[in-house]
């Protein structure tokens, strides 16, 4: 084989640090079908990750990093091989998982608004604005009911 048609191949370590996903987190993934089986050294055994492996693991791993839950992942991997007749359904995989994004944006902007409420009240405290200090507590209490989730309030 020449140096130009040379087949790079990589051990579950390699694939981990170039993914930047745990060899535990491959394994499972195989292990769930979220990743094609991963071929296997002839005389070892092991794992054997090629560059089309890591494209496919990459892309996965964005999924991941959206949040797409483990469960939805290999419905979304599968529906991905079957093109245009899956469409339907991976637009509703991304929809939901847009809607989730979004959820966790809204909780995300009042987490920090009551951390920044919370510095303001401590500034108060500490400059002995008793005045302040109620006011902020007042907007602190309603603000942390907002904050709660939903099941708790």
């Amino acid at each position: 084989m020449s140096a130009l048609t040379a087949r790079h191949e990589y051990t579950i370590k390699e694939a981990a640090a170039l993914t930047g996903l745990p060899a535990s987190t491959l394994r499972y993934y195989e292990s769930i079908g979220v990743i094609a089986p991963v071929g296997r050294g002839a005389s070892s055994g092991h794992r054997v990750y090629d560059e089309e492996d890591l494209d496919q693991i990459m892309w996965v791993a964005c999924l991941a990093a959206t949040g797409m839950s483990v469960r939805d992942m290999p419905k979304y991997v599968a529906n991905g091989q079957l093109g245009p007749c899956a469409a339907g359904e991976q637009i509703e995989l991304l929809t939901a998982q847009q809607q989730r994004l979004e959820v966790e944006a809204k909780q995300l902007v009042l987490r920090q608004r009551y951390v920044a409420l919370k510095i303001d009240y401590w500034h108060a405290v500490a400059a002995g604005d008793d005045g302040h200090v109620e006011l902020l507590l007042g907007e602190a209490r309603t603000l942390a009911d907002e904050v709660k989730p939903a099941s708790k309030r």
